[in-house]
């Protein structure tokens, strides 16, 4: 196998592929990536056996085909530190050694056989939709946050996806939640789409958020029972799906916070950021005392001290409720516009947040006890 290839489009490649593979694999295979150069293209593939990424990088000197595998990290590695859009040759001097070679530099890697990696026939053929990415990628962004990490509730541990029917329209919702907060966000499809409910797991959830960062146009997604596929130009995402039953978050929606705290989003922010400057871990509640057109926000830690600071508000109700600062701050960091909306009930209840400049995302925080 010999071929070139322009530094830059290979670096895009290897990047995608470096959050594919688990960094501390038991099988050695696993930390390689699959290398396939035909046909003028390089295919590059990554797997950690739950997730599969394949990419074509277009318009290769190919001098002959062939194919390998060799350790990701390494060969991104060197790739990166390369100067940046030079033609990097590639040779495969033996069964285990690939020889690359860039302006001054020359490097000699190990590769294990292409036969060791592990490739599986994926078979989708039908529940096929299109999307446009930047919309799917809001979804996701809108909601990701709020993924858990409790490994015993396993079905919480992704976001749910599924279609919804409101007023004769169609939409594709997101749901996540760790059941001290949730976030729901939903997109218009423009038409009704064949589309089973799914739990996408968190890896998959970042993974497909990095590679639709800077992408525009539209994205194919397919499912079927335990797996979803993800094209776009001239990748391939594949993921197996969480095997579990989602709750219905509906349910925990409150429909009776009549209270409305309105105010202005980057004070906001920064006056919640500033005052639990005092909580190391951001782990204190930061309380917040309203009354008329008040709110008075404090944070106080055993170990470091305490913080107050007062905004003015529009409220026409005495208040006194706690919440996580952290959850305030990743809830207030993803809303788009100049307003952030509270909508309460008591010092017990749940409070919903809403974006006034995107209707088709909300919120819900727990309140902290104390």
């Amino acid at each position: 196998m010999k071929f070139s290839v322009n530094q830059k489009d290979l670096q895009q490649s290897l990047s995608f592929c470096q959050g594919v593979i688990e960094k501390r694999s038991t099988l050695p295979i696993l930390s390689n990536i699959l290398i396939e150069a035909h046909n003028s293209k390089l295919k590059i593939t990554a797997t950690d056996l739950d997730l599969i990424f394949i990419t074509e990088i277009q318009n290769v000197e190919v001098i002959e085909e062939g194919k390998t595998t060799t350790t990701s990290s390494t060969l991104y590695d060197i790739i990166r530190k390369f100067s940046a859009g030079k033609k990097i040759n590639f040779n495969l001097t033996s069964e285990n050694k690939i020889q690359i070679e860039s302006e001054k530099s020359v490097f000699n890697l190990n590769c294990i056989s292409a036969t060791e990696f592990p490739l599986t026939d994926e078979n989708f053929d039908e529940n096929e939709f299109a999307i446009n990415a930047k919309q799917f990628l809001k979804l996701l962004n809108k909601c990701k946050f709020s993924i858990s990490n409790d490994e015993t509730r396993h079905y919480l541990s992704g976001i749910y996806i599924h279609q919804n029917h409101i007023d004769e329209k169609s939409y594709l919702t997101a749901a996540a939640t760790d059941s001290h907060r949730m976030s729901i966000s939903k997109v218009l499809l423009k038409d009704k789409i064949n589309f089973e409910p799914m739990i996408i797991p968190k890896k998959t959830i970042f993974q497909i958020c990095a590679l639709l960062e800077n992408y525009d146009g539209n994205i194919k997604i397919c499912s079927q029972k335990s797996k979803i596929k993800i094209e776009l130009d001239n990748s391939i995402l594949i993921s197996k799906l969480i095997d579990g039953k989602f709750p219905n978050y509906i349910q925990v929606v409150p429909k009776n916070n009549k209270k409305k705290l309105d105010l202005d989003l980057q004070l906001f922010l920064s006056s919640v950021d500033r005052v639990a400057s005092v909580s190391l871990d951001k782990k204190d509640g930061v309380k917040f005392k309203l009354e008329k057109d008040k709110l008075n926000l404090s944070v106080n830690n055993a170990s470091s001290g305490d913080g107050k600071e007062t905004l003015n508000v529009k409220f026409d109700h005495d208040l006194d409720i706690s919440f996580n600062s952290r959850y305030l701050i990743e809830i207030a960091s993803q809303l788009d516009g100049e307003k952030i909306e509270i909508f309460l009930n008591d010092s017990g209840s749940p409070a919903l947040i809403k974006d006034p400049s995107d209707f088709d995302s909300i919120y819900v925080v727990m309140p902290m006890k104390g």
